[in-house]
């Protein structure tokens, strides 16, 4: 088997969650038995996904899947309990709406998925101190998190289970300004037609989207970014 099949077969086994993000892989000698390759191979195929940041290799505790690819340390993906409790607040969360459906067309071209392919879609509520916080409308591609379907998510949001199950490569940012509708007035304790902040955010790993996610805050919200 070349390199770049190995690489691929790596790759696609951390993406299906056969290794997590923190996981310890097996050494090279075993993969080259497993692949029936050379352990140059598996070397060369190794060293190329620790340099694109997939994975961590040292000498003597071995080499893990990374919680993170290298480039989260350009930007980071927050957890909004972190948010929250940073703050010194209690947080609450709440699972409004729980689906999964075949994706509609304007979600397969923002996605770039094919017709027919299914997502989860989960609409959620964060609270700080019991006031509305946020609120997140998501959708995650089961083509690519296929245990994605069956997940539970009625105790912790989905931005906590995805940091478990996958790293990322690649993401889109867009925030804006948005006005309250009647569902996201009644959901973020404010009157139709406030200002609200929204932020749209589109994850990728190795070129496939993993989950596409819009977050409203209720009026008054103020972002800070840190570098």
């Amino acid at each position: 088997m070349t390199y770049r099949k190995i690489k691929a077969d790596i790759l696609g086994r951390i993406t299906r969650g056969e290794w997590k993000p923190g996981s310890l892989l097996p050494g090279e000698l075993e993969l080259a038995e497993t692949y029936g390759s050379a352990r140059a191979t598996v070397n060369r195929a190794m060293r190329e996904l620790a340099e694109d940041g997939i994975i961590e290799r040292k000498r003597k505790s071995g080499t893990r899947v990374r919680s993170s690819p290298l480039r989260q340390a350009r930007f980071d993906i927050p957890v909004v309990r972190s948010e929250v409790e940073e703050q010194g607040r209690s947080y609450r969360y709440a699972l409004v709406r729980s689906e999964v459906i075949e994706a509609p067309e304007w979600l397969r071209a923002r996605l770039a998925l094919a017709p027919g392919d299914a997502v989860r879609h989960l609409t959620c509520l964060h609270f700080a101190d019991g006031t509305p916080w946020q609120h997140e409308e998501r959708w995650i591609n089961l083509g690519l998190l296929p245990q994605a379907r069956t997940a539970d998510f009625t105790a912790s949001g989905p931005s906590e289970w995805l940091v478990s199950q996958i790293p990322f490569s690649a993401v889109e940012i867009s925030i804006s300004a948005t006005s309250a509708d009647a569902a996201l007035a009644a959901h973020l304790d404010c009157a139709v037609g406030d200002p609200l902040l929204l932020t749209e955010r589109l994850t990728r790993w190795s070129g496939q989207t993993v989950t596409y996610v819009r977050l409203v805050h209720r009026p008054g919200h103020r972002m800070t970014t840190r570098y």
